[in-house]
């Protein structure tokens, strides 16, 4: 069974539209056109807002490093050469000022989904209160343990399975071969289930 932290609910006043060619918005940009900027962040400022959410776990901080990774964009979007797509360019800058910001040692990792193989959802929000709060407790045993994983590795998981992002897409933001990236999720994921079973083996010791 595949554990993945459900997608935080996008900020209200952010409701994001089709997206817009990456080339052409990034030579309009150069060109001096400012609704190509202004499109940008239409397509884009929900996918921001809510890695940074993900990241800081506080909506007002969240704000902020929003705010300021559109500064970065619009200083450098010149540098958008088009080898990737825009929105693996802007998840880069979004994370490397995360890191910067925040640091690497804790991603908070709020609210948890789990889904089986075939990604149905395990945890539904139909479930009746006692079901939602043993739910909502494997969130919070799951969110212990994430943190305790290397950084490194707690990386790829997160854009794994709480981004939802391919395996390419991650090669890309990481800059890192497709091979690495495989490795660093599946000894993410083994990190984490050997604390998850290390937190069930002292809570079981606990209540003996």
């Amino acid at each position: 069974m595949t554990t993945e932290l459900q997608a935080a609910a996008p900020h209200p006043d952010l409701d994001p539209i089709g997206p817009r060619p990456d080339a052409d918005l990034a030579e309009r940009h150069r060109l001096g056109d400012p609704q190509a900027f202004d499109e940008l962040y239409a397509s884009h400022a929900a996918m921001v807002y809510n890695l940074a959410f993900r990241l800081s776990g506080r909506h007002e901080q969240a704000e902020d490093l929003s705010q300021e990774v559109f500064l970065r964009i619009h200083r450098h979007l010149h540098r958008f050469d088009g080898r990737s797509s825009l929105k693996t360019w802007i998840y880069r800058v979004t994370l490397n000022h995360c890191r910067s910001k925040l640091g690497r040692k804790r991603w908070p990792t709020r609210p948890l989904r789990e889904e089986s193989e075939d990604g149905v959802e395990l945890i539904e929000r139909r479930r009746g209160p006692e079901e939602r709060a043993l739910a909502e407790d494997a969130a919070r045993r799951v969110q212990r343990a994430l943190d305790e994983v290397p950084p490194v590795f707690r990386e790829a998981v997160v854009l794994r399975d709480l981004e939802g992002l391919t395996y390419e897409e991650i090669a890309e933001i990481l800059q890192i071969r497709l091979g690495t990236v495989r490795s660093r999720i599946a000894r993410g994921r083994e990190r984490l289930r050997q604390r998850l079973e290390r937190a069930d083996a002292a809570q079981g010791g606990t209540t003996r």
